[in-house]
């Protein structure tokens, strides 16, 4: 077992270990000074289109940055020699928006050529997509390459699933220097977005293999869930992760001291004692809450692997380096 775990041990020491690269607020400030302001631009049309897209941008970091650091490696298509992580478990058929990245991109190629990196859009993006959402903005910190590479094996080695229970989450998020506060605020990103049926249906209906329902959950709220989730229903069906899932407000720490969270890996955080003194303070102290998830946004922001990358010219393939030589971290 020690042989196995070694290897994904390896990878999760060196991320969390790795100085970040220059990064620092304005760093395109003279390269590309209306940077910022264009990627906010595509995000508030992109929300005006359709409001979910907030929640999908502002994931597409998380799921970035835990694999391999900040790197837009999550964009990456497949090639004939590389799998990459948009089919992992905690991606396929889930990770959604995209092509707002793409348009951010296109933007950008179009007033800077081969100066901002996907890597950054992902990170300005996200801030972005919270902000307009009614929560809080920062400075982000910029400077990334563009990964040359994405892992398929990777994303599903580190990626949480839904089910999972305090006590993982805490674990790894403690492999990335990360704290139970921050934790619990990371979390909070579920204050806006949807989640399928198919990261439901377990606590519904077979809560730890018993066959019965996940006790913590609110009988009111478990009969609503049962109807929009049937047993053999549509599991692509989609159910809201609070009960206000377009604005980024404390309403999901609230909703979990009610036994009103959706995932399990969401209620699970006010059933442990280990966590639960985080839920309740969030719950009660919105701007503590909004520090905090700010807090947390920008350790998960200098986390990265110090492989090689590059600024790629389209966020979705890798660049060719016979006409565009790599620039190494």
């Amino acid at each position: 077992m020690l042989t196995l775990l070694l290897p994904f041990l390896l990878l999760l020491a060196a991320i969390s270990a790795a100085t970040p690269w220059s990064l620092r607020p304005g760093f395109y400030s003279e390269t590309c000074p209306g940077a910022e302001s264009a990627v906010r631009e595509v995000v508030k049309k992109a929300m005006i289109r359709e409001p979910r897209n907030a929640a999908s941008v502002m994931r597409l970091q998380f799921h970035d940055c835990f694999v391999n650091g900040c790197d837009g490696s999550l964009l990456l298509d497949d090639t004939p020699n590389m799998v990459g992580e948009k089919l992992s478990l905690s991606n396929i058929n889930s990770l959604r928006s995209f092509e707002v990245i793409d348009e951010a991109k296109e933007a950008l190629e179009k007033m800077c050529p081969q100066t901002v990196s996907c890597a950054d859009i992902v990170i300005m993006a996200a801030r972005d997509a919270v902000a307009l959402s009614g929560g809080p903005y920062w400075k982000v910190k910029l400077g990334r390459k563009d990964s040359l590479t994405a892992s398929q094996e990777d994303s599903d080695n580190i990626m949480p699933s839904p089910r999972a229970n305090a006590s993982f989450l805490i674990n790894l998020f403690q492999r990335f220097n990360l704290s139970k506060k921050d934790l619990v605020a990371l979390s909070g990103s579920h204050s806006i977005g949807k989640a399928r049926c198919f990261s439901l249906v377990h606590r519904l209906y077979n809560q730890s293999g018993s066959g019965q329902p996940d006790p913590a959950i609110e009988p009111g709220f478990r009969q609503k869930l049962t109807k929009l989730c049937p047993r053999d229903g549509d599991q692509n069906v989609t159910g809201d992760l609070d009960a206000t899932p377009t604005w980024f407000d404390n309403q999901y720490f609230k909703d979990l001291v009610l036994g009103r969270g959706f995932l399990n890996s969401d209620q699970t955080l006010h059933t442990s004692a280990a966590t639960r003194e985080w839920v309740l303070k969030f719950s009660e102290d919105e701007d503590g809450f909004f520090d905090a998830f700010v807090e947390g946004m920008l350790k998960l922001g200098d986390l990265q692997s110090g492989r090689p990358g590059e600024i790629r010219r389209n966020c979705r393939v890798v660049n060719d380096p016979s006409v565009n030589p790599v620039v190494c971290f």
